[in-house]
């Protein structure tokens, strides 16, 4: 016999309920706004990205910034940033791009400002994760720097699910709309799964890290006419000179949070420190787990092996001085941290999680995967790694040769070549000299 459901769990259930509700009602008066409007004339294309914070952390801001730079080379790039939450960005901006930003938390307010600033985002679903950063101010700014402006671009790419769906919902017709998925389908809330795949067929193209993404949103969307196009994420410029694997270190880096399964790694190291006392792990990140991995240190008689240090904007340097990088993730999108580490020359252990690491690495050839949470095949690979120098300089020496693959002189074409398929140069006799005509269909 069920169980009754507990009663904030129930009221949980029922406020996310009428908030898709109060979205959908929201999204059907904004309907207006999708009405056809011309981008300007000029030689380049007009391409703006949706990002949700440009000043901060994390491998999607820096393969969209990274990215981004690329295509300024033969096109007008706006990124609009949702949030402003610090004065300086983490990582450098890229030249020739234009930055923007909707809600500006660090500025002055009004006071319908702050008013709407109290209530939450009807534009953003509760179930997606930056749900809780959003309010009906920021749903105001977007709109108005990213919908509402009177130079529409040519191309509009969403970076993460809210903004993509924004860009299938809300985008003017005849702008090309793109949604990348740097997680994958499956890492989503079902209630978020169900509007991703409703939404999405209004795309004209979704992008994917992986085959694996690609075939489940092939599979997800089949009957549509969006394209789903794999275009792994793009390694950022690196150090000439990569690590020589003769620090005893092992080094992580990422979000302290649950998905990234740091406390896996911890507890797979302790027989490591037990066996091998001149090495140290090292995990470098922000996040809300951070004194609850402190308090896992301690407990596990960790201290003084195991550091947790705070994010750094030199990581390249932290790898150059370490030998091993270890990714112990409950799940991923394509971790662009391992794509670092191996354009570095670190021997990888990874677990093979869904998604990423599996498209990455060949086990025994570039890196070492293991089963996705297995703690003891992860200390064994580990121990295989810190014991065997000529395994680890060999896995070391691929790992850099099958970084190459993602650098950017070989990604950043991929994308400017779907770019152009999407917004191709009209003939002369279809309008003004220099305007572009968008294949993207109809929004009704």
């Amino acid at each position: 016999m069920n169980q009754p459901a507990h009663p904030l769990r129930l009221r949980r259930r029922l406020r996310r309920r009428a908030h898709r509700v109060l979205r959908r009602a929201a999204l059907w008066t904004l309907r207006p706004l999708r009405r056809r409007r011309q981008p300007p004339p000029g030689d380049r294309l007009r391409v703006r990205v949706l990002l949700q914070n440009a000043h901060g952390t994390g491998g999607t801001i820096r393969t969209v910034l990274n990215l981004c730079g690329h295509l300024a080379r033969d096109h007008d790039v706006e990124i609009v940033s949702v949030l402003k939450r610090s004065r300086r960005p983490f990582f450098p901006l890229p030249a020739g791009v234009t930055v923007t930003y909707a809600d500006d938390l660090l500025g002055p307010k009004g006071r319908s400002a702050r008013l709407l600033s109290r209530l939450p985002s009807l534009l953003t679903p509760a179930d997606e994760a930056s749900f809780r950063h959003m309010s009906l101010w920021t749903d105001v700014c977007l709109l108005r720097r990213a919908v509402w402006r009177a130079a529409p671009p040519d191309v509009l790419i969403g970076t993460r699910p809210s903004l993509n769906l924004l860009a299938a919902e809300l985008a003017p017709a005849g702008v090309a709309t793109i949604g990348q998925d740097h997680m994958h389908l499956g890492a989503y809330r079902p209630v978020l799964r169900r509007q991703i795949v409703r939404a999405y067929r209004r795309l004209d193209v979704v992008t994917t890290l992986t085959e694996a993404d690609r075939a489940e949103y092939e599979a997800a969307l089949a009957g549509s006419p969006v394209r789903v196009v794999r275009i792994p994420n793009a390694a950022p410029a690196l150090p000439e000179r990569p690590s020589q694997r003769v620090h005893k270190v092992v080094v992580a880096a990422g979000r302290l949070v649950h998905a990234k399964g740091f406390d896996v790694l911890l507890r797979a190291f302790v027989p490591i420190a037990a066996e091998h006392p001149d090495w140290t792990l090292r995990v470098f990140g922000g996040g809300p787990r951070r004194d609850r991995l402190r308090a896992l240190i301690d407990d596990l008689g960790l201290g003084g092996r195991a550091e947790l240090c705070p994010r750094t904007r030199d990581l390249h340097g932290e790898m150059g001085r370490a030998a091993v990088y270890a990714l112990s993730s409950r799940r991923e999108g394509m971790p662009m941290v391992v794509i670092e580490a191996m354009g570095m020359g670190l021997a990888v252990v990874a677990f093979d999680c869904p998604t990423g690491p599996a498209e990455m690495i060949v086990h025994g050839r570039d890196g070492l995967l293991v089963p996705a949470g297995d703690v003891d095949a992860l200390t064994a690979a580990l121990r295989a790694v810190i014991t065997d120098s000529g395994l680890r300089d060999r896995l070391g020496e691929a790992a850099l040769r099958s970084a190459r693959a993602h650098h950017l002189d070989r990604i950043g074409p991929r994308w400017s070549r779907l770019i152009r398929e999407l917004v191709p140069a009209a003939p002369p006799a279809a309008g003004p000299a220099g305007r572009r005509q968008p294949l993207s269909r109809p929004r009704t």
